[in-house]
C-alpha cells in the first residue's frame, strides 16, 4: 500500500476530530477532482511499519474520535487488502473510533461486484470495519457546495452498520 498523506488533525472528512490517511493512487480520474495528484500507483510513500505505528499513535490520542481514509481510492485492488488488514486492527485497538471511508465505488459495486476475486472479496470485507462509507465518484456537473461530507449530489454518506443490518441502504445524513 502507498499513501500521499497523512493528516494528524483532520475537521473537514467527518463528524469531530480525527484522522486522515490519504492513500495513494486512482483509476477513476474524476474531472476536477480536489485531490489529482494522488492518482499515480506509483507516487506517494510506501506504507510500512513504522508509517503504521506511527499512526496508531496519533489515532491514540484521546480527543481524536474519527479516523478517514481516502484519496486517491481506497478501494482499489492495489490498497483495499492491506488496508482491510489495517482496519480489522484499529477497530480492535480502538473500538469506540469511528471509521470513515470515501471511495469512488457505489455500494451497489461493493455488496455485488461484476467480478468475484480478491479485491471484490476485500471489498465487502472492508465494511464490517466501517462506520460511514461515502460512495460515488465525484461528478463535476453536479457538484454542490452546500453538501455534507462530499463534494457532488450523486454521492451518499452511508451508515455502513445499519446498512448492513437492513441490507438496504441507509443514509447517515442527507
Amino acid at each position: 500500500m502507498r499513501y500521499a498523506q497523512i493528516r494528524n488533525i483532520d475537521i473537514s472528512n467527518g463528524e469531530n476530530v480525527g484522522v486522515a490517511l490519504f492513500v495513494q493512487g486512482c483509476p477513476f480520474h474524476c474531472k476536477n477532482c480536489f485531490n489529482p495528484k494522488t492518482w499515480d500507483f506509483n507516487g506517494g510513500e510506501e506504507w510500512t511499519k513504522e508509517t503504521e505505528e506511527s499512526f496508531i499513535k496519533l489515532i491514540e490520542r484521546p480527543y481524536i474520535k474519527r479516523i478517514s481514509i481516502l484519496g486517491g481510492e481506497p478501494l482499489t485492488v492495489n490498497t483495499v487488502i492491506s488496508l482491510c488488514d489495517f482496519l480489522n486492527k484499529i477497530t480492535v485497538l480502538f473500538p469506540q473510533k469511528t471509521v470513515w471511508i470515501y471511495t469512488g465505488y457505489t455500494w451497489e459495486e461493493i455488496i455485488n461486484p461484476t467480478i468475484e476475486d480478491d479485491a471484490s472479496v476485500a471489498r465487502k470485507e472492508i465494511l464490517k470495519y466501517c462506520d460511514v462509507l461515502v460512495d460515488g465518484r465525484y461528478i463535476d456537473e453536479q457538484r454542490d457546495i452546500t453538501l455534507k461530507w462530499r463534494g457532488s449530489k450523486n454521492q451518499r454518506v452511508i451508515d455502513v452498520q445499519k446498512s448492513l443490518q437492513t441490507n438496504s441502504v441507509v443514509l447517515h445524513c442527507d
